[in-house]
């Protein structure tokens, strides 16, 4: 069943971002803790919506709102291995598209402008207090820098921080992630004037 698959696909994304493993154990604490709520409800709001179970997929969405002040709208379809690792604040817009392996941190807003709204690649990463607006394309492999304002489309392997954001990095296909992160992270603490976010672990 989708649901289930999705939803380990969540888990186990998680766990390899937090711990960097998908083991057991890793996927057991990935379960436990922040965000996991907030990714369970938005699958079962994911899964009523499919089965054409309304009221269900709005009881699911108010209750994302409610207890873990993440609001996403029912018509919101991210792939496997979407990951809120902390989803204070998340607002995300009910046409958004995104692709598999999509990751969240607080505050970011993925919203509507002029009656459009994003389209999301895969193995992207946005940073916290970020905002994509409007009928944009962030490309497979980008990065967004904390406190980002996206208005435009994100090439994909870029990094873009600032406001508006600007492409400060474009890595090679397959390279190793963890810079591009570390760099949109104090890039956009820079822009804002704000200590850098750091990962969990």
């Amino acid at each position: 069943m989708a649901f289930f698959r999705d939803l380990a696909a969540d888990f186990r994304r998680t766990a390899e971002w937090r711990y960097q493993s998908k083991g057991a154990r890793a996927v057991a604490k990935a379960v436990l803790a922040e965000g996991a709520c907030a990714m369970l409800l938005y699958r079962l709001m994911q899964c009523s919506r499919r089965w054409r179970l309304g009221f269900l997929a709005m009881l699911f969405g108010r209750l994302n709102s409610l207890v873990c002040r993440c609001t996403i709208g029912r018509g919101t379809d991210f792939g496997p291995g979407f990951v809120l690792l902390h989803p204070d604040g998340v607002v995300i817009n009910g046409a958004v598209r995104g692709g598999k392996n999509v990751i969240l941190e607080h505050q970011v807003t993925l919203g509507e402008a002029k009656g459009q709204n994003p389209k999301l690649g895969s193995d992207i990463y946005i940073g916290a207090g970020a905002k994509v607006l409007g009928g944009i394309t962030i490309g497979d492999g980008a990065r967004i820098g904390a406190n980002a304002v996206v208005v435009r489309d994100v090439p994909p392997h870029a990094t873009v921080v600032g406001v508006p954001a600007r492409v400060v990095r474009i890595a090679k296909p397959g390279a190793a992630v963890v810079r591009a992160i570390e760099v949109a992270e104090s890039w956009g603490s820079h822009c804002s004037g704000r200590g850098s976010n750091q990962r969990d672990r």
